[in-house]
């Protein structure tokens, strides 16, 4: 032991180690900016440039790139509100916020922090669990695994937002969209129209571009108006250390949230955040800024994600069985350069197992080290008039959803999912619920299918399954106290203001009941498609056999009952009823002629992605940015030809690199021409 240990602290401290480590977090830094690509993008790129290398070399730029990944992503997530991965979509609820309201210096030092000390937390973890972790991995079969999903969707009460009924309703609809294609237990595909793209399912990094960040794109757009004032930006730096400081126990909860889901197989990144970001909001007294600008939102989800990184090497050392796809990738690397995973990982190789641990530990101080120096450089970005950066941000959003599948129909599935964001944060269903029930629908069958298979509904009385059945039921009862006491918030505010409201009532309740009217339409329409979709999710699952179709029967037939609910209380004019909410008339956008109609930023949107089928990608996006920097940002001639040669330039550069076919096109298709575009 003591051996492997002086070994392994000898490798580490050699130059061509650090080089190569610090290579690996340069890299991951340039990959975990730009938005959607994630480690699995990031590893993918680096394995072909490992044949041949010495393998802890190898080794080091590995580790370097899954470290960083999760602390550089938080870029984009908190200046733009796009989520830089899937495991910082969370980040993004409270981090954008704070940027918005001039805090983005606040909540970048604050989330890069959190994300060193989540890394270093995942490497002392990963360091004492290595050489005990096995029976405790082996302890969590599908049993456990299905409570875990069930824990994981409890969280969707404290993200439900004003209405838990929308919430739960929200929820499932990312359940039913997270059950699109193949059975897991029979292979029959479900939901597919045929289609051959639907039936592989709609690619997560799809999901989580267009839920977000299209509706957040288009806002900002709409306001016309940069992400923050230039007088707010350059503070905040130490304050956002201090926040650390100051919610320490926070960050230290959610790290070992992050070790213990990250080592779980099957759940990783995409699930971890919102398990932290739940968390935080359950246990704090105070949960009014969560949502608006709590720094909280942002600790938490950063200390867990970069945490999970050190949980996900225990089961892929140990076992060879990946936490998450990026740990996927990781492990082909490791075969790729010869190394094998297994037992012999914790006896004959413990020393390069205890370089790969404190690998991670140092990558994880170079790398927060280095997003700190960038972020006072690449905050000014959120300064930038939001015109110029609309159609990078779009350039890149597209190119990132079409990496999920290189195939069309990624960009018409970012479309679609992109419009249904954009309904839903109108009309108040929450997003993030939505986005959990995507992420854990594909596991919460598989692992209820095998653990009736395996146990029979006996299953239920297993030691594991009660323990985590109690936490769900805890998570819970937080939950519905957090709502009753909102409840009754609200209710004595109404009683204390009914003195003094009664002189004005009729006035008030004319001009509430005409905006109420004015916006009740398209909610009642909204809804009703919800209802819809579920029915015909109901009318799939009975085509289905019992296996295939039991799952979605069962969701599909619950969700209709609570949408219906939600459709009845808007078509009856509950105007006073949380669930009647319509942006357009909350934010004040309705009769503002400063902010531009919703559907006059999809029509571009949509254009752009018709341009793409029949023009090709590079055609399309050159004359999308012509056009949208001439009338939308009124640049010059010079200085639009200048951006759009630059942004194909970068485009072509990067497809080069990472061998991708750009889309071609109809016209294209037709008409071969002597040398290729797009």
């Amino acid at each position: 032991m003591i051996d492997a240990f002086l070994i392994a602290l000898q490798t580490i401290l050699t130059g061509t180690h650090l080089l190569y480590l610090s290579g690996g977090v340069l890299l991951g830094l340039a990959i975990g900016i730009f938005p959607g690509l994630g480690g699995i993008a990031g590893l993918s790129l680096l394995l072909p440039f490992l044949f041949g290398m010495e393998p802890v070399s190898a080794l080091a730029m590995l580790i370097g790139l899954v470290a960083v990944i999760p602390t550089s992503d938080t870029f984009t997530s908190v200046l733009m509100g796009i989520p830089g991965s899937s495991g910082s979509q969370a980040t993004v609820l409270d981090g954008f916020p704070m940027a918005k309201k001039g805090q983005a210096a606040r909540a970048l030092s604050a989330a890069f922090s959190a994300s060193l000390f989540g890394g270093l937390f995942g490497a002392l973890v990963l360091t004492l669990f290595v050489l005990i972790a096995r029976p405790v991995i082996l302890a969590f079969g599908s049993a456990e695994l299905f409570m875990l999903t069930l824990l994981g969707l409890s969280m969707v009460g404290v993200l439900a937002g004003n209405s838990l009924i929308k919430g739960l309703s929200a929820c499932g609809i990312g359940l039913l969209f997270g059950s699109i294609g193949g059975a897991p237990a029979t292979g029959e595909y479900r939901m597919s129209f045929d289609n051959s793209y639907l039936m592989d399912g709609i690619p997560l990094v799809v999901v989580g571009l267009g839920i977000f960040a299209i509706p957040e794109i288009i806002d900002l757009l709409r306001q016309n108006r940069p992400i923050a004032e230039a007088s707010k930006l350059g503070s905040g730096w130490v304050e956002g250390i201090t926040d650390l400081v100051r919610n320490k126990w926070l960050a230290i909860r959610c790290a070992i949230i992050g070790c213990i889901v990250g080592a779980l197989p099957g759940l990783g990144g995409s699930v971890v955040d919102w398990i932290a970001y739940g968390h935080a909001v359950q246990t704090s007294k105070d949960k009014s800024e969560f949502g608006k600008g709590d720094v909280r939102g942002v600790i938490a989800p950063e200390s867990s994600n970069n945490a999970k990184e050190g949980g996900g090497l225990i089961p892929t050392l140990l076992f060879g069985i990946p936490g998450s796809g990026s740990m996927a990738v990781f492990l082909g690397g490791m075969v790729l350069i010869g190394l094998e995973p297994g037992p012999a990982m914790v006896s004959t190789d413990l020393d390069i197992t205890y370089t790969i641990v404190w690998s991670l530990a140092m990558a994880n101080v170079i790398g927060a080290g280095a997003c700190l120096i960038l972020s006072k450089w690449v905050a000014k970005l959120t300064t930038i008039p939001y015109a110029l950066m609309a159609p990078f941000m779009i350039m890149v959003i597209c190119f990132a959803a079409f990496q999920a599948t290189r195939d069309l129909g990624d960009l018409m599935a970012l479309l679609g999912i992109g419009l249904l964001g954009i309904l839903m944060k109108r009309f108040g269903w929450p997003r993030p619920a939505f986005l959990i029930g995507f992420v854990l629908a594909g596991g919460m069958e598989t692992y209820l299918y095998q653990a009736v298979q395996f146990d029979g509904w006996g299953f239920l009385l297993k030691p594991g399954v009660i323990i985590i059945g109690v936490m769900t039921a805890v998570s819970i009862y937080f939950a519905a106290r957090h709502a009753s006491k909102s409840d009754d918030t609200s209710g004595s505010e109404s009683a204390e203001s009914a003195e003094s409201a009664e002189s004005n009532e009729k006035d008030n309740l004319t001009q509430t009941q005409a905006k109420a009217q004015h916006s009740i339409r398209p909610q009642v329409i909204f809804a009703a498609a919800v209802c819809l979709t579920f029915a015909y999710g109901l009318y799939d699952s009975l085509q289905q056999s019992f296996l295939g179709g039991v799952f979605t029967a069962g969701l599909s037939g619950l969700m209709l009952i609570l949408s219906s609910i939600v459709l009845y209380k808007l078509v009856t004019n509950k105007f006073d009823d949380p669930a009647n909410f319509d942006n357009e008339i909350v934010a004040g956008y309705k009769g503002d002629q400063s902010v531009a109609s919703l559907m006059h930023y999809i029509y571009w949107l949509v254009g752009l992605i018709l341009g793409c089928f029949v023009l090709g990608y590079l055609i399309s996006i050159s004359l999308f940015f012509i056009a949208f920097l001439v009338l939308k940002a009124r640049t010059s001639f010079i200085k639009t030809a200048s951006l759009t040669m630059s942004a194909v330039l970068f485009l072509s550069a990067l497809s080069h690199v990472m061998v991708l076919d750009l889309p071609r096109g109809l016209l294209q298709d037709l008409v071969q021409l002597p040398w290729p575009i797009g």
